[in-house]
């Protein structure tokens, strides 16, 4: 692979590369040469999250909903039995 002399690459040059075999493979056990595009899809940041008195919020918000539903289904359950 012929380069100008100032560019270079991160990727391992393959007749450097220890432990290759002649298809570029490597033998059962050894551990491949890496890639520079190995990490290329974890440069987005992740989105911030919100407060915690929101968060609670949004935990009380949940549970209420849960708790109703569960007294729902046990005042229809004892107006079976009746």
């Amino acid at each position: 692979m012929s380069q100008s002399p100032g560019a270079s690459t991160p990727d391992p040059e393959p007749a450097d590369t220890p432990g290759l075999e002649p298809g570029g493979g490597v033998a059962p056990g050894d551990t491949p040469p890496g890639e520079s595009s190995a990490t290329a899809g974890l440069s987005a940041h992740q989105p911030k999250v919100g407060s915690t008195g929101s968060n609670w919020l949004v935990y009380a918000g949940v549970g209420a909903v849960v708790a109703l539903c569960a007294l729902f289904f046990i005042g229809y359950a004892v107006g079976l039995l009746d």
